[in-house]
């Protein structure tokens, strides 16, 4: 009984063992192929003089029943596009 379970553990362990000990290849083609390399394009966009001078005068109208610029632009939905940078 004690050998047979002795031949039945190794048996196990070694089929477990082989099993594991499969061919990697770490080739950085194939990890270029899975990770992709390559940068996303980053698309700029400018805002046209009509939008800017349209800003300029929010910016110049601002009076005193208005808390700010930024909550005038708010009230008329004008979206502009501010590029911060680090």
């Amino acid at each position: 009984m004690k050998q047979g379970l002795i031949l039945l553990f190794f048996l196990i362990f070694f089929s477990t063992t082989f099993a594991q000990n499969g061919s990697v290849v770490n080739s950085s083609a194939e990890k270029d192929k899975i990770f992709g390399t390559e940068k996303p394009q980053v698309k700029k966009t400018t805002i046209s003089s009509e939008l800017k001078a349209k800003v300029l005068k929010i910016n110049r109208k601002k009076s005193n029943e208005i808390i700010s610029v930024k909550a005038y632009r708010k009230s008329l939905q004008i979206k502009v596009k501010t590029v911060k940078l680090c």
